[in-house]
């Protein structure tokens, strides 16, 4: 059986010039088409190399953006915490009576009057750290600043009125001027 290319050549619709330079430009485009795809390839994994870049950076300035928001929130908070303190610390006023707490592992030793003393025992005040300074504070100002920051507001222990019925020792009150 005989070619397409054969059968123009034998009704003498093709000479050999024609045939030849048909083969030459088939060969062309199949190079072309052979190079092409390793070029295209190329730019494609550039494109993609640039693209996947530009993502890694998009988030790490994402990452950034909320680092620094966080930073601006504490330095809020603590602003907040700051004004609340200072608007609201009650004047102790220095007398002779110490009264000592833990802060952390530390205890801390303040002279304030018995009134406050008698205050902090009932759970009437708090205690509130701002730069190393310890101040007395409503009840109802240290809760918004635990809201805040719990950090802040040192734990008082408060006196508990309540007696066991089976407590030996219940008639015997423990005075609230004791110290240690």
């Amino acid at each position: 059986m005989k070619s397409l290319q054969e059968q123009l050549m034998g009704a003498g619709l093709v000479d050999n010039k024609k045939v030849k330079a048909i083969k030459q430009a088939q060969r062309k485009q199949k190079k072309q088409q052979q190079k092409a795809p390793k070029g295209q390839q190329e730019i494609d994994e550039n494109k993609l190399r640039l693209e996947r870049e530009r993502l890694e950076k998009v988030e790490r300035d994402r990452e950034l953006n909320r680092q620094r928001e966080a930073q601006v929130q504490e330095r809020a908070i603590a602003a907040q915490i700051k004004q609340l303190i200072e608007s609201n610390r009650i004047e102790a006023e220095q007398d002779d009576v110490g009264y000592q707490f833990a802060d952390g592992k530390k205890i801390q030793k303040i002279y304030i009057s018995s009134r406050l003393v008698e205050q902090l025992s009932r759970g009437q005040l708090s205690i509130a750290k701002l730069e190393d300074r310890y101040h007395l504070i409503p009840n109802g100002v240290a809760e918004k600043i635990a809201q805040r920051n719990a950090d802040a507001i040192i734990p008082v222990k408060v006196e508990q009125d309540q007696v066991s019925d089976d407590d030996p020792y219940a008639d015997y009150k423990i005075p609230d001027d004791l110290m240690w």
